[in-house]
């Protein structure tokens, strides 16, 4: 059995313990929040055709991910501020990800040295945001692949940081408050105050391949929400493509990802993998996202709200979820991954 109200109390836990500018930070949408208030029910608004009088004694929960074997289709999205939410940080999230055998995607912006990550031994992706003069990352992607990033992941929607509303008195202060040597460790001295180091606002296929080059890693693309899209980011080159709305903190009113991803998993077909976020909270919305098409599914602020209490929060959330994955797929008859891919659509 499961312990389903211990992961959803988790927002609530969070939301106690924390102060109230960390808190609205991990929690705010963009502008009025509607994507992100959305994204939630969309996984359980899609309805599931399960099949009977199939073996399901063993369930196999497993996924090859960029040629890399895992136990489970479950990794961990880049976000910020964890050595703010927990002292431990990426390290407390590397190893609770690193038992669970997934993947994680450690955030430009972390206040961890890739080395400590890379030496916990847990499966890493770096995510990336490329400069208007893209060799200020050259350092930092160098580092990376230094410490053992195995994939470079380029987030594509955000040209510029969306407007985020404050919620609450106080709620919008965070950058005041934050003790700056909690993040962008990775990162030269100087390099925020450096000419160029603004968000490109030009990126374009070519910058795939550049990545591919510089780093010899695969390339995810994070943040497309349009098969068009996808289409021609596996042209210039992708290894996946990761259908995001950047938690609903980027362009307000976009679509859910739980919406568009048969239609980007259609347009891609099998020329390259399909990642998903948005508004996972258990099990059940992971086997939704694999039956709409998904190949691995990211969790954003459920692991943050779970570093509340450090890496046993963490190894408990993910467990949870793991077990939660496996019940699930047994009620669908779904032994594997691949037997979910016909559970919605009749």
């Amino acid at each position: 059995m499961t312990d389903a109200r211990w992961v959803a109390g988790l927002e609530e836990q969070a939301r106690a313990r924390l102060s109230p500018p960390l808190f609205e930070y991990v929690a705010q949408g963009a502008r009025d929040g509607r994507t992100a208030a959305r994204a939630v029910s969309a996984w359980r608004d899609v309805v599931l055709h399960p099949h009977v009088l199939c073996d399901v004694t063993e369930v196999d929960t497993s996924v090859e991910l960029l040629g890399r074997r895992h136990r489970t289709p479950v990794g961990v999205a880049p976000s910020t501020l964890q050595r703010a939410v927990h002292p431990d940080g990426e390290l407390a999230m590397a190893r609770a990800v690193a038992a669970s055998d997934g993947v994680l995607v450690v955030s430009s912006n972390a206040g961890t040295p890739f080395a400590e990550i890379g030496a916990t031994g847990v499966a890493w992706w770096v995510q990336c945001y490329l400069p208007a003069d893209r060799s200020l990352a050259v350092p930092l992607l160098r580092r990376a692949v230094d410490a053992g990033a195995s994939a470079v992941v380029l987030t594509a929607d955000t040209p510029v940081v969306g407007t985020k509303y404050p919620g609450s008195p106080g709620a919008d202060v965070i950058w005041d408050v934050v003790d700056p040597a909690l993040l962008r460790v990775n990162f030269d001295p100087g390099y925020d105050t450096a000419p160029g180091s603004d968000k490109a606002r030009d990126l374009g296929a070519r910058d795939v391949d550049r990545l591919a080059t510089l780093t010899g890693l695969p390339v995810v693309v994070k943040g497309v929400l349009r098969p068009d899209d996808a289409a021609r980011v596996v042209d210039a080159g992708a290894a996946a493509v990761w259908v995001s709305n950047h938690g609903g903190r980027q362009l307000d009113r976009t679509p859910t990802t739980a919406a568009v991803l048969p239609a980007v998993r259609a347009a891609v077909a099998d020329r390259a993998q399909v990642y998903v976020d948005g508004g996972v909270r258990d099990g059940l919305d992971v086997v939704t996202a694999l039956a709409l098409g998904a190949d691995a599914v990211f969790l954003g602020r459920l692991p943050l709200y779970a570093l509340v209490d450090g890496e046993p929060g963490v190894r408990r959330m993910l467990a949870e979820l793991e077990a939660q994955t496996t019940e699930s797929m047994r009620l669908a008859g779904a032994r594997r991954v691949r037997d979910t891919r016909d559970l919605v659509g009749l």
